[in-house]
């Protein structure tokens, strides 16, 4: 499986120039005016792991296969889009699609570049763009509710909407549904203000270690847990790069890691994914997993005929397989165990798994 993260935020607040750095491409325009991305630009990012090149490294791999993950690079919203302002529902609808909101959000003073707001304002901004989500869902919820649609939503759905449509209604706080409902029934539900979010700061390339007042306010009200402090700017200048390059220049301004690396671990621990891996000496590929998922399950993300086929699964820890140098020493140091249908898979584990077919 992989996943998709939608960056969503005001107009020029830097999501194109983001997208373009995080996809290493000149995809989405970047332009100093609002709704200079009219559709959605996806990209599809191979996810960086460095246990993936130890891997290669000790089985002599000839093909190494990251995960992957996308990125969509949806329109800047505006203050009465969910009435039609600016670019309107259409945009709306393409955050049905994603698996999680990559709010951008402007930290940074420029004369150059315009701001669809008289001030910088973190904690307004967000509060503009998720009250737009929120009357989308609002609307969809009405629909969905009135007598000749009510038929076609099951019991569980149905109870979902009323509570949504109540917390709504009297100002409370919609994500304790995620309190109420396992998230896979809530996935369901189609409601965007219960998606996963992860906060990005876009500051100037000064702030980018310390931050500024601006990335100070924000935190004050939402926290750190999922906020990110990241300079668009900065990350495109890296992807220009060649890789010895890029190590220099980030060493130069204390950067440890790409904003590409921190968005993704941002994801995984949001989404609750982890990553399971296969090698060999034809290939070591990564495989991306929901957390707590069996080994039948995860065979089935090779092919389905690994789950309904599945008998043991061949298992090995990360740090065994690197501390004996591979699958045969593993064996014969009594690191390898044969893992049943019950199996929950650890972030980590080299699988070889044995079905019928």
């Amino acid at each position: 499986m992989s996943f998709k993260c939608g960056i969503v935020g005001l107009p020029n607040v830097g999501k194109s120039t983001l997208f373009n750095a995080l996809t290493n491409s000149s995809k989405a325009q970047a332009a100093n005016f609002p709704f200079c991305t009219i559709d959605p630009n996806v990209g599809v990012v191979p996810v960086p792991d460095d246990r993936l090149d130890q891997l290669v490294k000790i089985s002599k791999s000839k093909k190494k296969i990251n995960t992957i993950i996308s990125f969509v690079d949806i329109a800047g919203l505006v203050k009465g889009a969910s009435k039609g302002e600016g670019l309107g529902n259409k945009f709306l609808s393409h955050i049905r699609e994603v698996d999680a909101i990559i709010h951008m959000i402007r930290c940074f003073d420029s004369d150059d570049i315009q701001n669809v707001n008289p001030t910088v304002d973190p904690v307004r901004d967000l509060e503009i763009i998720e009250t737009e989500i929120m009357l989308a869902d609002l609307e969809s919820i009405q629909k969905r509710l009135e007598k000749n649609n009510k038929k076609n939503v099951d019991e569980e759905q149905l109870k979902i909407l009323e509570i949504a449509l109540e917390c709504i209604n009297n100002n409370k706080d919609i994500q304790n549904l995620k309190n109420q409902f396992n998230k896979k029934i809530l996935n369901q539900s189609g409601l965007l203000s219960v998606k996963p979010k992860i906060f990005v700061c876009n500051v100037d390339e000064g702030s980018v270690q310390t931050g500024n007042k601006y990335t100070d306010s924000f935190i004050k009200k939402y926290g750190e847990n999922n906020t990110l402090i990241v300079s668009a700017d900065i990350e495109n200048q890296i992807n220009q790069l060649e890789n010895d390059e890029k190590e220099n220049y980030m060493q130069m301004i204390g950067l440890k890691k790409t904003g590409l690396s921190k968005l993704i671990r941002k994801g995984y621990n949001i989404l609750e994914l982890d990553t399971y891996f296969t090698s060999g000496p034809e290939e070591t590929r990564a495989w991306t997993i929901q957390k707590n998922c069996t080994a039948p399950k995860a065979a089935g993300e090779i092919h389905t005929d690994f789950e309904t086929g599945f008998i043991r699964a061949e298992t090995i820890a990360y740090e065994d397989f690197i501390a004996n140098q591979g699958w045969i020493n593993s064996k014969t140091n009594g690191k390898m165990r044969l893992e049943g249908k019950d199996y929950i898979v650890k972030d980590g584990d080299i699988l070889n798994f044995r079905f019928n077919t």
